[in-house]
């Protein structure tokens, strides 16, 4: 019972966090470049990486973010394109990487308008 406990425990460490959240918006009070604005996206991602974040275990980038979370919650909307105000992501290279020792954890997170 013990063994299936923490297999149990250790296969949910593995999958991937992720979060999005959206707000309606009137077009004629809010603002963006290229058309009608019509939702504020926000999306989030936490991944797991190995030795130094050269390997990653759950992965977390601004790939991830922006084209699979924000992007396809934009586009779930009706909005023809997403007008992006910031992204940004756990640095994992230098002196950074130090901060990865043996097992790491990453973020990465993106905001923007989506655009009818």
């Amino acid at each position: 019972m013990k063994k299936a406990i923490l297999s149990a425990v250790a296969a949910s460490s593995l999958v991937a966090c992720t979060s999005v959240e959206s707000a309606v918006v009137s077009g004629t009070e809010f603002s963006a470049t290229g058309g009608e604005a019509i939702a504020v996206v926000q999306a989030k991602a936490l991944g797991l990486t190995a030795i130094f974040h050269i390997v990653d275990l759950v992965q977390s980038d601004l790939d991830t973010v922006v084209n699979k979370l924000l992007v396809a919650e934009a586009k779930a909307m009706g909005a023809s394109k997403v007008d992006l105000k910031s992204a940004g992501t756990t640095p994992r290279h230098g002196i950074f990487a130090l901060a990865g020792t043996i097992i790491g954890v990453t973020s990465s997170s993106a905001v923007g308008v989506a655009v009818k």
